[in-house]
């Protein structure tokens, strides 16, 4: 398994982010994400559970047929870096092999599975169609929320080792919940 690019947060304008952008070096990681590490003393574990944003690039080429189908772009064209808002475009792994809990093993860094993400217009914006966050809704291919449980380094083309975590409550499971009966 492969982090095939890493999306960092672009500044304007005063350090605004206003998009992501691909990392062209190593990133340091800390216990908030990209953010400066947290402040000295006692934290709640879970004040980080949503510090990085990862999505699967196994889903990639569906979602160029479909914008291309809604004429969001050419057929050939490729996705924008960072279409999904993702920090984190993972090759090798997909939702439906995750549980909470789950970690992500890189040489410097260790990632948990935290959450899937529930999914909202900027799927739209960023798509570039009316109708993204409904079939992101719809096919389950949310990608999913990481928390840091050992900081460190990461660069694109880093391999992983996937380590089970309890196996409690799976990914694709916890987001059916989450989305049951919302209209989107």
């Amino acid at each position: 398994m492969i982090l095939a690019s890493l999306n960092v947060p672009a500044r304007a304008d005063g350090g605004t982010p206003l998009r992501l952008v691909p990392a062209t070096d190593a990133v340091e990681i800390g216990p908030a994400g990209f953010a400066a590490p947290a402040a000295d003393g006692p934290h709640d574990d879970g004040a980080f559970a949503h510090a990085l944003y990862a999505y699967p690039t196994l889903h990639h080429a569906f979602w160029r047929t479909v914008r291309a189908q809604a004429r969001a772009a050419a057929p050939d064209a490729p996705l924008p870096a960072a279409a999904f808002d993702e920090h984190l475009a993972l090759d090798g792994v997909q939702e439906s092999q995750l549980w909470i809990g789950d970690l992500l093993r890189f040489a410097d860094c260790t990632l948990a599975v935290s959450a899937p993400r529930l999914p909202d217009l900027r799927f739209n914006a960023t798509l570039g169609f009316a109708h993204a966050a409904k079939m992101v809704a719809q096919s389950r291919w949310c990608g999913f929320w990481l928390a840091v449980r050992r900081p460190g380094r990461l660069a694109a083309g880093e391999a992983f080792e996937l380590v089970p975590g309890p196996r409690a409550t799976g990914l694709v499971e916890l987001f059916r919940a989450r989305t049951s009966g919302v209209g989107y």
